[in-house]
């Protein structure tokens, strides 16, 4: 969890008058057919624009230069023998675990560290990053806009981003919603096409795409992460994976005496020391305690209870989606400035209101009545004063339900201190690393040289593309976990 940004969101823009729009048509830049649209391509740019820090703040950029210019160089190159060669594109690493890549209208592109861990060379990275791009020329995210508007469905995240937590949070969670409008089955034969054709322009073997959706078969969709993963996004891997192997074929055959590269070591080079799965520097939770080593706190979590941790705020619920809590940084210098501003940006009435001492932090705290669309909600807030800065505790539920469960939102918050366990704060991240193949053998003998506890060989098979009877000769890169 970091500080929050978002001081806006976009939801004026998302109520754009369809009527304006109704009657306008646009051409296709891939098809070059007139379609129907209610996002012309300045509004779509200022969708695009309006929703990226919304993106970045909720799941962060990660932290690694390199690896960021190596995906915008790449990107930027394809983006210039693409349909929209005149869009200006932005890539972008996310700092989260899921296995994921998704693109946003007016050229926003973006890579998750779990997919680029799951990844074994350039051209890997290269027909995914395609498949991206196409999404965007085909102007894919317009249309699904226009669908949802036309059918007037809403926007939703799941119970964690329900208009419950909006009611009190600048959380831009319409933005985040724009992941959740899934693309027709026609749509991401088209993006397959369109990736295969741009990757094998600049000069990569599209095969290797093909390889990746085998990746993906082998792999079982993740539940409970705050995206969702690149298989519930993007239906039936296997007719794909098949798909994506005899365009390449085609575009190599069409293309006689052009060289197309793999860089499989130049890639796993790049990726070494790669954050793998959950960072638990950025916080993780063990026995009903939530710690975060980097910001030195801790605070119990409600047994039972669902939590999403995020950059931008940790999230819990409980399975009935009945009562949540948030608790994020605020931005105001004083404990008293922040809960002063929340009861006015709530436009909350103020029920009870107490100063107290919470394990040596100055707390204020506030019980407040707010107006929301399903009903009068009750808001426990905690605004406390650490270590420089304010974190806020919010935890709320129905008026009528609320008495359930203040003693449970109270436990949570006056349990929020210092962090006092030891071995928490010297908690390290799994990492990549690449090591080379001293003699010939299988994979699995192979792996034997560097047991992991949290992940066995079979993963580590899937995570290098490859099967643990599979051969590995002497002078092969594979990649394995270290702390």
């Amino acid at each position: 969890m970091k500080r929050n940004v978002i001081r806006k969101t976009i939801f004026t823009l998302l109520l754009l008058s369809s009527v304006q729009f109704l009657n306008s048509c646009a051409v296709n830049p891939v098809t070059g057919k007139r379609e129907l649209s209610l996002l012309s391509e300045s509004q779509e740019i200022a969708l695009g624009t309006e929703s990226d820090p919304a993106i970045v703040a909720q799941f962060g950029l990660y932290d690694d230069p390199g690896l960021a210019k190596f995906l915008d160089d790449m990107g930027q190159k394809m983006a210039k023998v693409s349909h929209r060669p005149d869009l200006k594109f932005h890539f972008r690493v996310l700092d989260s675990p899921v296995i994921n890549a998704f693109a946003l209208p007016g050229g926003y592109v973006y890579f998750t560290r779990g997919i680029l861990g799951y990844m074994n060379s350039e051209a890997e990275v290269a027909g995914v990053l395609g498949h991206e791009i196409g999404h965007v020329t085909a102007r894919h995210g317009a249309k699904a806009y226009t669908r949802a508007q036309l059918a007037q469905v809403g926007l939703a995240a799941g119970y964690i981003f329900s208009e419950t937590f909006r009611q009190f949070s600048d959380v831009a969670a319409q933005s985040i919603g724009l992941l959740f409008l899934k693309f027709g089955r026609d749509q991401e034969r088209q993006s397959d096409k369109l990736g295969v054709g741009y990757s094998s322009t600049i000069g990569y073997d599209a095969k290797n795409m093909s390889h990746f959706f085998g990746t993906l078969n082998r792999l079982r969709s993740e539940s409970g992460q705050s995206l969702p993963d690149w298989q519930s996004t993007h239906p039936n891997p296997e007719e794909r994976e098949a798909t994506t192997l005899r365009l390449a074929t085609e575009a190599q055959q069409a293309a006689p005496g052009k060289t197309f590269s793999t860089n499989r070591n130049v890639y796993l080079k790049r990726i070494a020391g790669l954050v793998f799965g959950d960072d638990p520097r950025q916080g993780f939770v063990e026995k009903g305690m939530f710690y975060h080593p980097e910001l030195d706190f801790q605070f119990p979590v409600p047994t039972d209870w669902l939590l999403q941790n995020t950059p931008q705020a940790v999230q819990m619920g409980n399975k009935e989606q009945t009562a949540g809590m948030q608790f994020t940084l605020a931005q105001e210098a004083s404990a008293r400035a922040a809960a002063e501003k929340f009861v006015t940006d709530s436009k909350g009435t103020v029920v009870s209101s107490d100063v107290r001492r919470i394990h040596g932090n100055t707390a204020e705290i506030r019980q407040t009545d707010i107006a929301a669309q399903q009903g009068t909600l009750t808001v426990l807030s905690y605004f406390i004063e650490k270590g420089g800065n304010v974190y806020a505790f919010h935890g709320f539920g129905a008026s009528a339900d609320f008495s359930k469960f203040k003693s449970t939102f109270s436990h949570t918050m006056n349990g929020f201190d210092r962090l006092r366990n030891q071995a928490a704060k010297k908690v390290k991240p799994t990492l990549i690393k690449v090591v080379s193949v001293q003699r010939n053998s299988t994979l699995q003998e192979f792996l034997k040289k560097y047991p992991s506890k949290d992940t066995p060989a079979e993963k580590l098979a899937i995570i290098n593309g490859m099967k643990l009877t599979d051969g590995v000769k002497r002078g092969q890169r594979i990649k394995v976990m270290t702390k």
